[in-house]
C-alpha cells in the first residue's frame, strides 16, 4: 500500500510539471486549440491524481482496485489530451474516452468499496 502512495504522489508531481510545461514553454507554441486541450489533461491529470491519492490512503480497508484504475484512467486520458495538443496527431482523441470510462469506473468501484467505511 505504500507503494501505491508513493506512486500516487509521484504522478501528482508530474501534474505540476506538464502543467507548468504546458503553461510556460508551450503558451507561445500551440494553437488555443491546442492549449485548451493540454490543459484539459493537466486539470483531469491533477484532479484525479487527487482522487487517486485519496483512494490509494482508502486502500488498506477497502481495496487498492480503484486507486489503480483511476491512476491508468487519468495516464491515459491526460497523456492522450497532451500528446494530442503537441503532435495534432488525431487518433489519439479516440483514445481519450478509454480514460474517462477507466475513471467513471475507479470512482464507482470506490463508492461501492468505500460505503462500508465508517467515516
Amino acid at each position: 500500500m505504500k507503494l501505491l502512495v508513493v506512486i500516487c504522489a509521484l504522478n501528482l508531481s508530474l501534474a505540476v510539471g506538464f502543467g507548468a510545461f504546458g503553461a510556460h514553454a508551450l503558451s507561445s507554441q500551440l494553437t488555443t486549440h491546442a492549449l485548451e486541450t493540454y490543459r484539459t489533461g493537466s486539470l483531469y491529470h491533477q484532479v484525479h491524481g487527487v482522487g487517486a491519492l485519496v483512494a490509494s490512503l482508502a486502500a488498506p480497508k477497502i481495496s487498492t482496485i480503484p486507486a489503480w484504475i483511476l491512476l491508468v484512467g487519468t495516464w491515459i486520458f491526460s497523456f492522450s489530451l497532451y500528446l494530442l495538443a503537441i503532435t495534432g496527431t488525431r487518433w489519439l482523441g479516440a483514445i481519450t474516452p478509454i480514460g474517462g470510462i477507466c475513471l467513471i469506473a475507479g470512482y464507482l468501484i470506490l463508492a461501492w468499496k468505500g460505503g462500508s467505511l465508517a467515516v
